[in-house]
């Protein structure tokens, strides 16, 4: 079932980010084959990141959790919020992706 993390960062975490983005970007790389989309959330100018949004292919919430408590940004405190929702992806995707 595909999981949908919609994780937002605290206030003053742009440091944090950069610094945990090497082995954030290492522990989704150990999930490659079960991601449907994921990238960074942006503010309204386009280059300052705020967040993240991952959809990610997990058996169960439980292992989507699991998931989530071992990621590097969650681990390190530059999430404020995080939020997981089960998701159906019934559209098929036109733009936004590599060709």
């Amino acid at each position: 079932m595909l999981f949908c993390f919609y994780n937002l960062d605290k206030p003053g975490a742009a440091a944090l980010r950069q610094q945990w983005r090497p082995a954030h970007k290492e522990y989704l790389g150990r999930v490659a084959d079960h991601i449907a989309f994921a990238g960074p959330l942006f503010a309204d100018d386009g280059e300052t990141m705020q967040g993240s949004l991952l959809v990610i292919d997990f058996p169960n919430r439980a292992a989507a959790e699991a998931w989530l408590k071992d990621e590097p940004f969650t681990q390190n405190g530059v999430y404020a919020s995080v939020s997981i929702r089960a998701f159906a992806n019934l559209w098929p995707q036109k733009a936004g992706f590599p060709a």
